[in-house]
């Protein structure tokens, strides 16, 4: 029986996710910079009034991508400010996410399947074991916050398809 370990249930498909985010980003900067869209008006894009803005998906998706990991490997949280005003300063931070997370080594993720990780959810602390933090919370999250900025960037006219977001497998 093939396995798969907590490492490469996380850091590949964590990169790969996120580097078809800064892919995405490349169209849209194309499309501001064409005049189609204002950079300022799409940073600020929200499908509804009580959901967060385009650039804070970005922001939330490389956090939680970052937290899972970090935590993990015993590295502690870690968190950028949420400063970024254009597409090129989200590009940095994704780029500054996957080098994190391609740091890390697999032997500090591999066997955190069962690990309490303690963290807090909606401010109420709440313990996981790992893998059901990895599957059941980060990665859902992550997914939700690329996949609502790519909603955002086609809503904007960006011309992003399934392809941009799933990339080769």
């Amino acid at each position: 029986m093939t396995r798969i370990s907590m490492h490469q249930a996380s850091v590949p498909r964590l990169v790969k996710l996120l580097g078809n985010l800064s892919g995405m980003l490349d169209k849209a900067q194309a499309h501001v910079d064409a005049g189609h869209v204002d950079e300022a008006a799409l940073m600020n894009r929200r499908l509804v009034e009580d959901m967060y803005p385009f650039s804070k998906q970005v922001q939330i998706a490389c956090d939680k991508a970052r937290s899972v990991v970090a935590r993990l490997a015993d590295l502690g949280p870690t968190r950028d400010p949420d400063d970024e005003q254009t597409l090129a300063e989200l590009q940095a931070r994704i780029a500054r996410t996957i080098d994190f997370l391609r740091s890390v080594p697999a032997e500090k993720i591999d066997g955190t399947e069962d690990k309490d990780v303690v963290l807090p959810v909606t401010r109420v602390m709440t313990t996981y074991k790992g893998m059901q933090l990895l599957l059941g919370h980060s990665m859902p999250n992550v997914y939700f916050h690329t996949v609502t900025a790519y909603n955002l960037l086609r809503q904007a006219g960006v011309p992003v398809g399934k392809r941009d977001f799933l990339g080769d497998p």
